[in-house]
């Protein structure tokens, strides 16, 4: 795989990431905001509305995406997302993750790296 198809699959995978920011963001402004009722709460919210536009263009780069590449080749990038995904829910959720997330996390990226590199 070539190194501009790999950054799109990366860039991808980002921003699968971003739009589940958005999402938490959103279920916390709702849950806040519980009274209102639940879907009356997403649906005027603004991270939520943001979340769902990212992921329709989004769904939009994934086809592009499989148009240049194939897919069994192009899959295995989403596992990015479980990288990046923890990743800012540590740095804006202050959620808490172990050695042992870390360790699997690893593990994810050494099979990303044996797919993307080493199969034909």
């Amino acid at each position: 795989m070539n190194i501009a198809n790999a950054t799109i699959l990366m860039l991808y995978a980002l921003g699968m990431s971003l739009g589940q920011v958005l999402f938490k963001i959103a279920a916390n402004r709702a849950k806040a905001r519980a009274a209102d009722g639940f879907l009356e709460s997403l649906v005027t919210d603004g991270y939520f509305i943001l979340a769902v536009a990212i992921y329709g263009a989004l769904t939009l780069v994934w086809v592009w995406i499989l148009m240049r590449v194939p897919l069994s080749r192009a899959y295995p990038f989403l596992v990015l997302a479980f990288v990046f995904t923890p990743a800012f829910a540590v740095l804006f959720f202050d959620e808490l993750v172990n050695i042992w997330y870390f360790t699997g996390l690893a593990f994810i990226l050494v099979g990303l790296g044996i797919l993307v590199w080493k199969v034909n």
